[in-house]
């Protein structure tokens, strides 16, 4: 079994070489460009000894001071800079190893000649996301606390941010470490069952495992259905602006947008490709896109434009229909399912009350009336559709699949009418919740978890 485990307990995960000392790696924890501060991370078994070579030997531990950092501190060869050091001995840091951080000016002279002099004491530049990666290895994170991280370092909105926080609070590792627990507990009384059948076990033992397990699934159930919110808060909305031509789509996604990202013309058919633009509301990343007027057409890159126009339609977490007050739809024509319908050009005649069943936006891109109203109807839209109550959300596709594996598993026990048989699917629920944590079988999975990491983090 690959289990997460302290440093230095001397354990190692399946498939791997056993390593008494890692090798030192570093990178630039701060980003690329013109900046007053360089953060320079260094983590490895070869720490101590090059903290003694550049500065004379190690600060007090988790303290910050400023030292002069030469190439060789004994002989005074060669100042590099000087530098704000901080010092974390392992097991006590973020990767569980000795590591270090220096705080250097952030002229890119003094990023390589440090860089240079690392390289000379034996450590190597580390890979995307090594530094979690050995968090990991070392027992400092689970595989979902380090995806947070990720998450967290991709944030873009205060929803994604408050996600993000809330795994790698481990909040969401809790949850999946208490069903871990309950489980573990399922399966041992489970193999008491087998263990000694004809030990007259009273039949509410049974009946005790058997509600055991059906109220884990449930709950799990309830979990899987949260209407994908946690995914939508991490990748973001999609909201399709679709109607006929001249309608006011552009303008109105150039209001929205408060930039001019589309073309507007009174000529019908301007818009052919669909137009998309990243925007906030309420705190959750949408992306509005602009699509071609849908209309009947001759003109094979119209008629194109018309086809992605439907394909976001069906792919869109809402659809904001829009037609014009003065030219509304005939009475054959129908709202689409769950759609926000609004009617532009309210300065030219009134829009009507409802189209169909659903209540009608009325605006004016061109004056401003009722747009305040319409940003409010769709910033309630992205909060209902990342909202929820209780369990943190499950965040990514991987998440899903080993969820959905572990409750297969536990209706597929509950339909055993042999104890054998029946713990044999429990003990296939438990390895997928190790994989989902990081603790069994997750090998295969590592590169690409921690390949979508920049690097220095």
């Amino acid at each position: 079994m690959i289990k997460a485990t302290p440093a230095g307990s001397g354990e190692t995960r399946d498939n791997e070489t056993p390593d008494r000392r890692a090798p030192t790696i570093f990178a630039l924890a701060t980003g690329a460009g013109r900046a007053a501060i360089a953060v320079m991370r260094v983590s490895g078994d070869g720490c101590g000894a090059i903290l003694t070579r550049m500065l004379g030997g190690p600060p007090t531990p988790r303290r910050a001071v400023l030292r002069k950092l030469w190439r060789d501190a004994a002989t005074q060869n060669d100042h590099l800079d000087d530098a704000l050091v901080l010092w974390f001995p392992g097991p006590s840091s973020y990767t569980g190893e000795d590591s270090f951080e220096l705080h250097l000016h952030a002229g890119p002279a003094i990023i390589s000649a440090v860089a240079d002099a690392l390289v000379a004491e034996g450590a190597r530049p580390a890979e995307p996301g090594e530094f979690t990666r050995r968090a990991f290895l070392n027992g400092r994170v689970d595989l979902v606390e380090a995806e947070g991280v990720a998450d967290l370092i991709e944030a873009e909105t205060e929803a994604q941010r408050r996600q993000a926080l809330t795994q790698t609070d481990g909040r969401l590792s809790a949850l999946y470490h208490e069903w871990a627990d309950r489980l573990r507990s399922v399966l041992a009384r489970q193999e008491a069952l087998i263990d000694f059948p004809d030990e007259d076990l009273p039949p509410e033992v049974e009946d005790a495992l058997i509600t055991d397990i059906t109220a884990l699934r449930e709950e799990i159930a309830a979990h899987l259905a949260d209407g994908a919110r946690g995914e939508r808060i991490r990748r973001g909305l999609s909201f399709s602006i679709v109607g006929p031509p001249n309608a006011g789509k552009s303008s109105l996604l150039n209001w929205l947008a408060e930039r001019d990202a589309a073309i507007v013309s009174p000529i019908a058919g301007t818009t052919r490709d669909a137009i998309e633009v990243a925007i906030v509301l309420a705190g959750v990343k949408v992306t509005l896109v602009d699509t071609a007027g849908i209309r009947e057409t001759s003109d094979p890159i119209e008629a194109e434009g018309v086809r992605r126009a439907m394909f976001h339609v069906e792919h869109s977490d809402c659809v904001v229909q829009i037609f014009a007050a003065d030219a509304p739809p005939d009475t054959e024509t129908t709202p689409l399912p769950d759609a926000i319908v609004v009617c532009n050009k309210i300065d030219l005649a009134p829009a009507p009350a409802r189209f169909g069943e659903i209540s009608v936006s009325g605006v004016s891109v061109r004056t401003g009336q009722g747009l305040d109203d319409l940003r409010e109807t769709l910033e309630l839209k992205a909060l209902a559709l990342t909202s929820g109550s209780g369990a943190p959300p499950l965040t990514r596709a991987r998440h899903r699949a080993a969820a959905d594996e572990v409750y297969a598993a536990l209706s597929a026990a509950l339909a055993q009418p042999w104890a054998e048989m029946r713990g044999e699917e429990l003990r296939l629920a438990m390895r997928a919740l190790g994989r989902l944590t990081g603790e069994v079988g997750v090998e295969d999975i590592l590169d690409t978890v921690f390949g979508q990491f920049c690097i220095g983090k």
